[in-house]
């Protein structure tokens, strides 16, 4: 795939990753509707959706950062490659999980406001403040951000394990392996390590594959993953997972983002816009969006099942206007503000 081709269909997946992300942090049926049947049936919809369909989302994210950091990768590139991540991710980690829990905190002693957040008074000192920068307690949704730092810091020890094909392929099926039979790590989730490995190991031995414009052996191959990755999710095969993620999600979720990514050829995508690439600050952004709206809705609207369900349809409209907004206020305004809150991007 020619150069410009690639990017822009990175953006364009990223960009559509970030609009199923919104849809999983969206859900709003119990809060309009109580505790109901009515409110069960439309949860079970929002979530069906969220929990199953567009959680593809943080693995296709696992995947596309992964294959780019090893992209033409080499042990002497670690340094550069550190320092980069240093900018566009930690940086932006950090300044984000203490604005949310300033804001966190000064909105719990703001009437109303506080009644919309629901957290009671939170502690404004130094120990409360660490462990929001750190964990993103007041932040969840960088969770992600967390998994993938410390992933970007094992780089050269996953780099060591996919460079051989036999080896790479050996290694991710025992990791497969491992989240089958309910293991664990410290800190690190498997289904993250498993998702970046396998990024890893597309960017150092799939690339003729992974990059071609358009391809009809790749879309072909990407509609029989397709159909493999819904029979997985169908047939939901159990395991000793011991509360955490089962296989057979995993697999579904790694098989569908790769096979959207074959299916769709790059060559005839159009070029994306300057509101579609602003995807970090969206992701960064929306979070506060969506509990506010639906916070403030279920304060303030009706509570009729048409109202909860549309407003969970098109919120990523209400998150897209924002982050586009905000953004470009920044970048007119706050170029320096603009550059740290969005990791440089």
């Amino acid at each position: 795939m020619e150069e410009k081709y690639f990017r822009n269909k990175i953006v364009w997946f990223t960009f559509f990753f970030s609009i199923l992300v919104i849809w999983v942090h969206s859900y709003n049926a119990v809060l309009f509707l109580g505790k109901t049947g009515l409110g069960y049936r439309i949860d079970w919809l929002e979530r069906f959706w969220g929990n199953t369909v567009a959680q593809i989302s943080v693995p296709g994210f696992f995947l596309i950062s992964s294959y780019l950091f090893f992209r033409g990768f080499t042990l002497k590139q670690i340094w550069v490659k550190w320092n980069s991540r240093i900018r566009s991710i930690l940086v932006p980690y950090i300044i984000w999980n203490s604005l949310y829990y300033l804001g966190y905190a000064i909105g719990s002693r703001v009437p109303f406001i506080s009644t919309v957040i629901g957290k009671g008074i939170i502690p404004l000192h130094v120990k409360e403040a660490v462990q929001a920068v750190l964990f993103y307690t007041y932040n969840y949704v960088f969770w992600y951000l967390h998994q993938l730092i410390l992933l970007v810091f094992l780089a050269p020890v996953i780099y060591v394990a996919m460079r051989k094909k036999i080896a790479g392929r050996l290694i991710l099926a025992g990791i497969l392996g491992c989240i089958y039979l309910g293991g664990a790590l410290p800190f690190l989730n498997l289904d993250a390590l498993f998702y970046y490995s396998f990024g890893a190991y597309a960017a150092l031995h799939g690339k003729e594959i992974a990059e071609n414009s358009f391809s009809r052996r790749g879309i072909a191959a990407g509609a029989v993953l397709f159909l493999a990755a819904s029979l997985v999710v169908i047939i939901d095969i159990p395991g000793n997972v011991k509360g955490e993620i089962a296989a057979s999600t995993v697999c579904f979720r790694l098989l569908m983002p790769v096979s959207l990514w074959l299916m769709v050829p790059g060559r005839y995508l159009k070029e994306a816009g300057n509101w579609m690439k602003q995807n970090f600050f969206l992701y960064a952004t929306h979070f506060s969006v969506v509990r506010l709206i639906n916070k403030t809705g279920a304060l303030l609207l009706p509570p009729v099942p048409s109202i909860s369900l549309g407003l969970y349809i098109i919120m990523p409209v209400f998150c897209i206007l924002f982050s586009c907004a905000v953004g470009s206020f920044l970048r007119k305004y706050l170029p320096q503000v603009w550059f740290l809150l969005n990791g440089g991007r």
